[in-house]
């Protein structure tokens, strides 16, 4: 067992809290639904990125790569000024959704590097400009271009010319498990000598102002300096605290400020002090006297680090911070004196031990580009576990100091989401751009997760089925957009992989799961089948603008929608609540077959049997259209259906809907097996689903499927077809044949006839339905074509050699063959050519020719259908650092491929 592995295990067991700290501190809390209190919802305008610096936040606090703890009481991040800038940079900037030509984005050059899951070593680097940061220029340059033209983004303002900018290097070592040390390293790459001001700060959480009773909230703490340099503060849960920031041996002088709202700038109210939140900036930016509290004392502190660096120069800063466990006296100062003796060695330690924890899980070459992206990949996962609050009942009411929301938030966004008590680490889709989580991004998450933390990974699967996530009816929380919208129910199966790679072991994970995931599975089945008939309606389950109307709303014209899309989810989540309730049933924990899970196996086989009939079906031929060889939504209108003839990801889901098992193991339930040897017999029309093969070693597999295999043969033939769904770099979810054949349909609406089209969009959507940049139209995304991967994998397992589509762009043995092909061009959308360049990147020259740029990677929300170039948020390393399980694939990784082995 390797050191950081040593460290997973005693926190797991509670002997060391190795995860109280880590890179928890969100990447943007301004402009977030958490924090708005306006009658419209529109959080982006009622707390703009201009009011971050002088606002006290209310559930949360941001900044820029930075530390706290788990519970985000106090905050460490690095603060920066180059001389130029209106805005002392303590955070990220970026357009919100009305600002920017395709919705929301990060304008700033930042990237995740190294992470261990215990944050005993975390590192990430920040790119700042030595000139002036473009603010105008890229809100003006954005909101003049259309839909159309692509995003005007930091790297255009040419800022970076002629390398004038500073690397930035923030890393984070642990000593122990309540000690901290951060190094800010920033290197000059441009020609001349560049003046730089630093400052790591640290700052309370502002939880006293808000008069609230819930847990978290307390008395008000305090930093001040105390004799020898050191920083010292009190806190009434986190015990005494002690810091110091030095620059080769040196003490540096610390600032002190109030970690609360400048409300005389923004309200024009009177405060009770002027040394308010925005105080350093006042102080450093615009020379103010007296903005920083004269007392060397208050909630906010920030050790000032000013001069100049040479080209090719650097300086470095570092920090110390520890914390006394409760019940324990605060280090004399020649105790704390000692850690800067340890300083160097323990980053050096760390560092290792990363490397060291990495090599059993990346069996790459460490030099090798492919063992850099992944490390990359894992990196970004870790830095997206971030601390998420939010309380919906105090959200909607208000706090006793504070205004009264308007009456009208009492009937609008969440308000019957009342029991919603979120305040943990959660692992989020992007930090910046989605600082929230979404319910099917962090089933995604945990796949690699597993790898890395299986600890986690459980934990958080767990934790959005508990009582205070879930819905009383049986609903998981979507977002904090819209908690009651529908994301696709991908829990399931996130449970049971994370269970088999994490060693098929934990009955009582995977039993904790199956319970609250039958009341999510009954929610469904009561909500999202209007008509009984297992034909599902789920709303727009995740593809955003796939459809050519949204589908979360109601139709113009009227009628009612039976997706394929929802259809087949419901049947992927019935065939994996099946696979669990074998699993359970199998051994009741003593080594006896469970007659209890026994029975709810049947249940879930007779819904997977009633499910896939009606998609095949359903009125003569379900939702399959013999014509195509694909599967369709369908308008139902007086009694009329009207295949939607759009081919997009919505028809090729319908092949993640099928489980595979071993016969004789399903002996190991009785009751299971009789019943479905009675059903076999007595159901012969329905049974015809069932189908055996032997497995080559005397055994005998057994598939239930949703895509007979005749016609899983001509669906292959259109996800193989690099006409169809089939890109150089991975899996479109739009069919290229639309691109000269977009879909159309034309309804009579209350506004007259109106035609809706659908054509192939391989990069950002040229429509706002949905809003935001995401568009499901044509590029590539991981989440969908990971789960595709995976389903070949494991159509292989059973079929063998003998399903091979009818054509194919390249050469296809076989089901596996697909398989490994689409892993492969999933993966290359990051791995550098002859020339050094990323398909992800589009070619440009700074990242293959810079040393200092050609080794970064950037994991793109996801991905143009013809060009692998990245879209959408840039570092949603949640889900797309599924690249990482697609490597474990193409290296036929034991854990990777028994994930896929019939049960």
């Amino acid at each position: 067992m390797n050191a950081e592995q040593q460290r997973l295990l005693e926190d797991e067991q509670r002997v060391a809290n190795w995860k109280r700290w880590g890179p928890y501190l969100a990447d943007r809390q301004w402009g977030t639904v958490r924090e708005d209190y306006s009658p419209d919802g529109t959080c982006w305008e009622y707390f703009p990125h201009d009011h971050a610096r002088s606002r006290a936040y209310r559930w949360g606090e941001d900044g820029l790569l930075g530390f706290t703890d788990r519970q985000c009481r106090l905050c460490l991040a690095p603060a920066l000024w180059n001389h130029a800038d209106p805005i002392l940079k303590e955070r990220l900037y970026g357009l919100t959704g009305t600002e920017g030509n395709n919705g929301e984005d990060v304008k700033e050059c930042y990237y995740f590097l190294e992470a261990t899951p215990t944050g005993s070593y975390c590192k990430a680097l920040y790119k700042y400009p030595q000139q002036a940061f473009p603010y105008q220029q890229i809100l003006e340059e954005n909101q003049h271009r259309g839909r159309t033209e692509g995003e005007f983004e930091l790297e255009d303002s040419g800022v970076f010319d002629e390398d004038r900018y500073f690397d930035v290097f923030v890393s984070y070592a642990k000593a122990g498990p309540d000690t901290v040390y951060m190094r800010i390293n920033a290197h000059n790459r441009g020609p001349d000598t560049a003046p730089l001001t630093l400052l790591p700060q640290a700052w309370f959480r502002n939880t006293w102002v808000w008069g609230c009773a819930h847990e978290g909230c307390g008395l008000k703490p305090r930093l001040e300096q105390s004799h020898g340099d050191w920083v010292r503060g009190s806190h009434e849960s986190l015990g005494p605290i002690a810091m110091q920031a030095r620059s080769g041996g040196d003490k540096l002088t610390p600032l002190f400020c109030e970690n609360e709202t400048n409300s005389e700038k923004l309200f024009n109210e009177k405060q009770y002090t002027p040394h308010t939140k925005d105080a350093f900036h006042r102080t450093i930016v615009d020379g103010e006297q007296g903005a920083c509290s004269p007392d060397p004392r208050g909630t906010k502190v920030g050790w000032l680090w000013q001069g100049e660096i040479h080209p090719g120069g650097s300086i470095d800063i570092d920090l110390v911070l520890h914390v006394e466990p409760d019940g324990k006296d605060a280090l004399t100062n020649q105790q704390l004196d000692e850690h800067w003796g340890n300083f160097d060695d323990v980053f050096a330690h760390r560092e290792a031990e990363c490397d060291e924890f990495y090599a059993e899980i990346i069996s790459d070459n460490p030099d090798s580009d492919q063992h850099a992206i992944q490390r990359q990949a894992y990196a970004g996962l870790l830095w997206s576990k971030k601390f998420y609050h939010i309380i919906v009942e105090d959200w909607l009411d208000g706090d006793a100091h504070q205004p009264t929301p308007p009456e009208s938030r009492l009937a609008g966004r969440n308000h019957d989401w009342r029991h919603l008590y979120n305040r943990d680490i959660i692992s989020l889709p992007d930090a910046w751009e989605y600082p929230w989580y979404a319910a099917w991004d962090s089933a995604f998450h945990m796949i690699p997760m597993a790898r890395v933390d299986p600890a986690f990974a459980k934990d958080q699967l767990i934790l959005f089925l508990r009582e205070w996530y879930m819905h009383p009816n049986g609903q998981i929380p979507a977002y904090e957009f819209a908690f009651d919208d529908v994301n696709p129910p991908v829990h399931a199966w996130s449970c049971w992989q994370v269970y088999l790679k994490t060693g098929r072991s934990d009955r009582t994970f995977l039993a904790r799961c199956f319970q609250k995931l039958s009341l999510n599975f009954t929610w469904w089945i009561n909500r999202k089948d209007p008509d009984g008939h297992n034909l599902f309606a789920g709303g727009f389950l995740g593809l955003d603008n796939i459809g050519i109307f949204d589908r979360s709303k109601p139709l113009p014209g009227g009628g009612q929608l039976r997706q394929a899309d929802g259809t087949a989810w419901m049947g992927f989540f019935c065939a994996y609540m099946l696979t669990i309730a074998l699993e359970l049933a199998m051994d009741d924990g003593q080594g006896n077959p469970d007659p209890a899970y026994g029975d709810m196996a049947s249940k879930y086989f007779e819904h997977f049997i009633a499910i896939i009939d009606a998609l095949n079906n359903a009125g003569g031929n379900g939702l399959w259209d013999e014509d195509d060889g694909f599967y369709y939504d369908q308008l139902m209108r007086d009694d009329d259906l009207t295949a939607m003839r759009s081919r997009s990801l919505v028809g090729l889901m319908p092949l993640i809907a099928f489980a595979t098992f071993y016969e004789e193991d399903l002996q190991r339930v009785p009751g299971f097996y009789q019943r479905l040897k009675w059903f076999e017999q007595y159901k012969p029309k329905l049974a015809s689903y069932i189908q055996r093969r032997p497995d080559g070693k005397g055994g005998t597999l057994l598939l239930l499927s949703a895509v007979p295999s005749d016609r899983l043969s001509r669906m292959l033939s259109y996800l193989a077809d690099e006409n169809e769904f089939l890109s150089p770099h991975g899996l479109r979810s739009l069919s290229k044949v639309h691109a000269e054949q977009p879909f159309t349909m034309t309804f009579d609406t209350e506004n007259g006839s109106e035609t809706f089209s659908v054509p192939y969009t391989p990069g950002e959507s040229d429509t706002w339905l949905f809003g935001g940049n995401s568009n499901w139209r044509g590029p590539i995304w991981f989440p969908t074509a990971y789960l595709m991967i995976e389903s070949l994998y494991r159509y292989q397992g059973f079929y063998g050699e003998d399903i091979v589509p009818g054509r194919c762009s390249t050469e296809h043995n076989c089901v596996g063959d697909i398989a490994q092909d689409l892993a492969k061009r999933m993966v290359s959308l990051f791995e550098a050519n002859e020339h050094g360049q990323r398909p992800v990147f589009d070619q440009q020259p700074r990242y293959a020719d810079d040393p200092h740029w050609n080794n970064l990677v950037l994991f793109y929300e996801y991905f143009h259908g013809d060009t692998g170039r990245g879209c959408g948020a840039s570092h949603q390393t949640g889900w797309t650092a599924l690249v990482a399980s697609c490597y474990d694939f193409l290296k036929n990784d034991a854990a990777a491929m028994k994930a896929v082995q019939p049960l």
